[in-house]
């Protein structure tokens, strides 16, 4: 079966709504959380991708059970020691580094050596912003070159500890918290600003989890060891896979959508503040507060007259996973847009920022790189003839996804390959894509 789709057509005019799938972040948070409680969680809308998937394959490995149901899933735990690790355990994590890093946390008190191991492009990330900290706990960690493979024995003696996470990373962050979840005692942490979905599952769950905030960072106190009960939870729409809508249907001629019951958690949200801020029209309705996480429809419509950006840094956690989206906009925007501190784009699946720039100019756009600061210069006018190939070679989804997106709103002959690739976040996405009258081959 062939893993590449052609499209040689833009994308007409269309005005509709669309449902996008589950949150990813925060399906593989209550698929471990659910591991950890006691009694059975109930959990509506999860994300059936390859990701969520690995992650319910490998709590069933450390003795848990779940069952799917017609639109739920069923997972029942027994409790903050409850994953049976009296044996040598292999847990492949796929392509998640979400999935990777957060069971790390939960294994700092597993009794038997536990690896982890992922595919090509996870085993090429740095792994030791995790395992340092965890070390701390008292566990025993050892790597390869501080990627994967990852091993773990977790200690019976474990104890809290005083944390700072500079980088921004909300994976670094919510290890070290599910790891003071099984630590007596009291676990501080000073974090770079970044996604909060776990202290707010664990707040919703009544957990001992305080939090303050400042401009920059978030103060967080853990008290470990206290039990909660199996939950429901309905998890709302990715605002990371709308994005991709968003984008679509700004770059398109006079095209409206609605996307229904999203999560826009304000540190998830920086794609739209970015957006408007160029120009568009990006509006939240029907907001409402579920278990702590602001949740909302989206609206968008196209736009001609984008123009270019100097983004604030302060942007930059909120939209990690949307830059190459963003630089597509900035591509077809009038004058010339900025973009500084991204290293963390080239720590994703793939080098992002590299790939980006790569992409840009094949494209015939102008950039210029200072290291990890970016120039973008837009051109309004971009409308694309040629015939063009994506390679993809790091099987990255979001680069599959932004590549369909320049294809249907920029014009060309498009082959893009590694189809597959979606299937790690976004399966539907074609068949969404199809419904707004894409033609996809």
């Amino acid at each position: 079966m062939k893993n590449h789709i052609i499209i040689n057509k833009k994308i007409k005019s269309f005005n509709d709504e669309i449902s996008v799938s589950g949150d990813k972040s925060i399906s593989i948070r209550c698929v471990l959380l659910a591991s950890q409680s006691i009694g059975i969680s109930k959990i509506h809308n999860l994300l059936e991708s390859e990701d969520v998937i690995n992650s319910l394959k490998s709590i069933k490995k450390l003795g848990i059970k779940y069952k799917k149901k017609r639109d739920y899933h069923l997972i029942k735990g027994f409790g903050l020691n409850g994953f049976k690790t009296n044996k040598k355990i292999n847990l492949n994590a796929g392509n998640s580094g979400t999935f990777a890093r957060l069971i790390l946390g939960l294994l700092v008190n597993s009794r038997n050596e536990i690896k982890i191991v992922g595919d090509k492009s996870l085993s090429s990330r740095d792994f030791s912003r995790v395992t340092e900290p965890l070390k701390k706990f008292g566990a025993i960690l050892s790597s390869n070159k501080n990627s994967l493979p990852v091993k773990i024995i977790g200690t019976k003696f474990l104890r809290p500890i005083n944390y700072e996470e500079k980088l921004g990373s909300a994976q670094c962050k919510s290890a070290v918290i599910l790891a003071a979840i099984k630590t007596p005692g009291t676990t501080k942490i000073k974090a770079k600003k970044s996604r909060d979905h776990t202290e707010l599952l664990l707040k919703s769950l009544g957990f001992p989890i305080k939090v303050k905030k400042n401009k920059n960072f978030d103060f967080i106190e853990i008290n470990g060891q206290n039990d909660f009960r199996g939950f429901n939870y309905n998890i709302p729409g990715d605002i990371s896979s709308s994005a991709f809508f968003l984008v679509l249907t700004l770059l398109s001629k006079e095209s409206k959508l609605k996307i229904m019951n999203v999560n826009v958690n304000k540190s998830r949200t920086g794609i739209i503040k970015i957006l408007n801020m160029m120009n568009a029209n990006i509006l939240l309705k029907n907001k409402k507060v579920y278990k702590g996480e602001t949740v909302a429809d989206i609206y968008v419509k196209s736009k001609k007259n984008l123009k270019s950006i100097k983004c604030p840094k302060n942007l930059n956690s909120s939209a990690i996973d949307e830059f190459l989206l963003i630089f597509l906009v900035a591509a077809k925007s009038n004058g010339i847009s900025s973009f500084k501190d991204l290293s963390e784009l080239n720590k994703k699946e793939s080098p992002r920022l590299d790939i980006a720039i790569s992409f840009l100019k094949k494209i015939g756009i102008k950039v210029k790189r200072n290291k990890d600061d970016i120039k973008i210069y837009g051109n309004s006018k971009l409308e694309l003839n040629g015939k063009f190939i994506v390679e993809n070679f790091k099987k990255d989804h979001r680069v599959f996804m932004m590549s369909c997106v320049a294809a249907l709103t920029l014009g060309g002959e498009w082959k893009i390959n590694d189809k597959d690739s979606i299937n790690s976040s976004f399966p539907k996405f074609l068949k969404l894509i199809k419904k707004l009258g894409a033609k996809i081959n």
